[in-house]
């Protein structure tokens, strides 16, 4: 068993669910803008071989050069490979689709779910002044997700409101367990974020119902709209925040990086 990150320095929360379509990479890039907003110093590791935390940061595909690939592969340092953004506070790791490959590519490597640990090492992030490190990881629980789970303090999972929904999240929690017992014993739920929320349907209100009755305190009270604005925003490759920071969903990731915060003091 190998103990996990030393607690020192930022707060690293992978952001994952199996499940595409659920809101995952928009809780990415809005909490990120939300959390900087409040004054926080924020790093996005986009480990989503889409890059769509990337491109909704507005970080051109073409100007990729430097990206997550080099980093878990190449094993280039993360001060090279980060970048700013147009968010101030806000840096990001860009991916593209040269990180489909890395799955294979790193399977016969030493210390295959480690890579991102070693690569986000403490005493060169600790020079960045973060308090938050947000991995947006892929859609799936393949090698990519397990390296962000290993790195991370903790795990953040988008639960979209609608039917089912429950039943994909305990193949979730089954990987989080194991990660847990083999790679990174200090590994917690950071909580449930109920996303694509729409109060004018009852379904949505049955799924909350039945998430606080079956994970109590690991729902986070704020919940995520289903808000036009949330929908529109990547294509102008901004967070809402920036696109309409008066909109429902902007207000929500405010809400949301408050009560983060509260939970971690770090953003007063």
């Amino acid at each position: 068993m190998v103990d996990s990150l030393s607690p020192q320095g930022p707060r690293i929360v992978a952001i994952a669910n199996q499940k595409g379509g659920v809101g995952k990479t928009t809780t990415t890039i809005n909490l990120g803008a939300a959390l900087a907003e409040a004054g926080a110093r924020v790093l996005v590791i986009d480990l989503d071989p889409q890059g769509n935390a990337s491109t909704g940061l507005g970080i051109d595909p073409d100007l990729r050069d430097r990206t997550t690939y080099d980093l878990l592969v190449e094993k280039l340092p993360l001060t090279e490979a980060l970048r700013a953004t147009s968010v101030e506070n806000l840096a990001i790791v860009p991916a593209n689709m040269d990180l489909s490959s890395a799955d294979m590519e790193l399977m016969g490597a030493e210390r295959r779910s480690f890579l991102l640990r070693d690569a986000l090492d403490r005493d060169e992030i600790a020079g960045l002044g973060l308090d938050y490190v947000l991995i947006d990881c892929p859609p799936s629980l393949n090698l990519l997700t397990v390296n962000g789970m290993v790195a991370a303090d903790s795990v953040l999972i988008p639960l979209q409101s609608e039917f089912f929904a429950l039943e994909g999240v305990s193949q979730l929690m089954l990987t989080i367990r194991e990660v847990r017992q083999t790679a990174n014993r200090n590994l917690r739920i950071e909580g449930i974020l109920l996303t694509m929320f729409d109060r004018r349907n009852n379904l949505s209100q049955l799924v909350e119902q039945d998430a606080r009755e079956n994970l109590g305190d690991l729902v986070f009270r704020t919940i995520i709209p289903r808000n036009v604005r949330l929908s529109e925003a990547p294509s102008f490759a901004m967070p809402v925040l920036n696109y309409d920071p008066k909109s429902q969903g902007a207000e929500a990731y405010r809400a949301l990086a408050k009560e983060m915060a509260e939970r971690h003091q770090v953003v007063a």
